[in-house]
């Protein structure tokens, strides 16, 4: 479970308390195994949301139950904001020179069967285990130009500067203060600006830098293979509150 905003209020009673009432619940009931989706991001809990998640990760790991904590990298349902916008002659936007960031993005089928060998590899007992998709990591760059390549069109990017985030960002803060609604709009905010900043691979904690060959990959199915079948005709996913673009 995750909250659907990451909204400090939200975070802490889904990623946190939910879940604290599930694992409860599994250990009343006799569960041998608990396989938890978490996210890669907690490797850097800067945000409200991803410290709940790491408090409930503490939680189960303290349990007693066997476990299988899973850390993807990004979804593609996450990657697909920009679709439609291109396919309508949009540029596709990107943060600073779109190079910041890279990820090695899973599908949902893919992420579905590493989910079910947990239960069954021995190997991925009582286990922290990042996991990304199939090829090498891409940045939001390469996404862009895969898009424009599949509908037969010159590239076309726009840059949103990361200093228009922190203006943002300063501005909520401290119009925050007088308008508590607003407070919960900065801390929306600052995770665009860490998804804009943050890779979603494997944090090396010697380096502080992410390592695209340390995150490891599963399954078969890549980011430019969803493009291709929505190009060709396929439905796009449903974001819903997870909708940026």
């Amino acid at each position: 479970m995750a909250s659907r905003t990451g909204a400090p209020k939200d975070a802490w009673a889904i990623d946190y308390r939910a879940q604290l009432n599930v694992l409860e619940a599994a250990q009343r009931g006799g569960v041998d195994h608990f396989v938890l989706l978490s996210a890669i991001c907690v490797q850097k809990p800067l945000l409200a949301f991803q410290q709940a998640k790491l408090a409930f990760e503490g939680a189960l790991v303290a349990s007693g139950l066997r476990y299988s904590i899973v850390r993807p990298t990004a979804f593609f349902k996450s990657l697909s904001g920009q679709i439609e916008r291109v396919r309508k002659g949009s540029p596709f936007l990107i943060f600073g020179d779109g190079t910041l960031t890279s990820c090695k993005p899973i599908s949902d089928s893919d992420l579905g069967d590493y989910l079910v060998s947990c239960l069954e590899d021995a190997h991925l007992w009582n286990c922290i285990l990042p996991i990304g998709g199939p090829g090498e990591a891409i940045t939001p760059r390469q996404q862009g130009e895969a898009l424009f390549e599949l509908l037969g069109r010159q590239p076309k990017f726009r840059s949103v500067p990361i200093a228009v985030l922190d203006g943002i960002i300063g501005g909520l803060a401290t119009l925050g203060l007088i308008v508590p609604a607003l407070r919960e709009k900065a801390e929306l905010a600052r995770i665009g600006r860490y998804y804009a900043t943050e890779s979603m691979l494997v944090l090396d904690p010697q380096t502080g830098r992410y390592d695209a060959d340390a995150t490891p990959s599963t399954g078969t199915e890549t980011l430019f293979d969803f493009y291709r079948s929505v190009v060709a005709g396929g439905a796009l996913p449903d974001r819903g509150d997870h909708a940026v673009f």
